[in-house]
């Protein structure tokens, strides 16, 4: 913990000319950013897998026909399917499991008085006047809503709200160019056992609300923490975008 509050603290004083005392929110930022860069060909993986997985999804259908009586050997035939096609279900696990420790180091630096044993100078840092330490409700306490810390945390919401609603329609779309296959599986399940894998129609109903749940991760977190969280959230839904945008069509002439 006490190796990567230097890092910060070191990318702060190298930011410093530029942002003056938001050196080590800035610093916070861009170290998030080289996270998500680190993590991006994991995320180009993942959005291939699942583009894998909504190819397969009419041979999913056939197999749950074929195997409707027999739900063992259905799971076994899927299974398969998968393996042979080289398309993992936990792909899409990897790049959200691999930024949270990123995310509880800088939770613990932010939210400890000392750090390796001296006092946590990262605590005196602020973005626009408003400790990176703190918390919403530390900023409504000090200043109220409109206060320097609280027009801040304010900035900060409206920007999670524009990136979940700009994340919401993009779910949504995806949604909807798969929906027509989802509905196919669902004829085919009849009353029996669910094809596995078609539990991600019901996670692609759910996720856009998700989204919104950042604005709770944000208010009672560390501002630090919260700056993270934000930038990384923007970043997924710029990724998201690009990489599941929709293959343009080829000219006739």
């Amino acid at each position: 913990m006490s190796v990567f509050a230097q890092l910060v603290e070191r990318l702060a004083e190298l930011l410093q000319p530029l942002f003056a005392t938001s050196a080590a929110a800035a610093a916070i930022v861009l170290l998030t950013l080289l996270v998500r860069l680190l993590v991006h060909p994991l995320s180009r993986a993942a959005a291939r897998g699942q583009k894998a997985r909504a190819r397969l999804q009419p041979r999913l259908a056939e197999l749950r026909e074929r195997h409707r009586r027999d739900p063992q050997r259905l799971r076994r035939a899927v299974l398969e399917l998968h393996r042979k096609e080289n398309v993992s279900p936990l792909a899409g696990l990897l790049p959200g499991l691999l930024q949270l420790p990123a995310f509880f180091v800088l939770y613990h630096v932010f939210s400890s008085p000392t750090v390796g044993g001296s006092a946590n100078g990262l605590l005196t840092h602020e973005l626009f006047g408003a400790p990176l330490g703190d918390r919403w409700f530390d900023a409504l306490a000090a200043d109220g809503l409109l206060g320097p810390a609280g027009l801040v945390y304010l900035g900060l919401f409206v920007l999670v709200t524009v990136v979940a609603a700009f994340s919401s329609v993009q779910t949504k779309r995806m949604t909807a160019r798969s929906g027509g296959v989802m509905a196919e599986l669902g004829a085919a399940g009849g009353g029996g056992e669910r094809v596995p894998g078609l539990g991600l129609a019901a996670v692609g109903k759910v996720l856009p609300f998700m989204s919104f749940l950042t604005l709770v991760t944000v208010a009672v977190v560390p501002l630090a923490a919260a700056l993270y969280v934000v930038t990384s959230t923007a970043w997924s839904a710029i990724e998201r975008a690009a990489l599941h945008r929709p293959p343009v069509p080829e000219s006739s002439g």
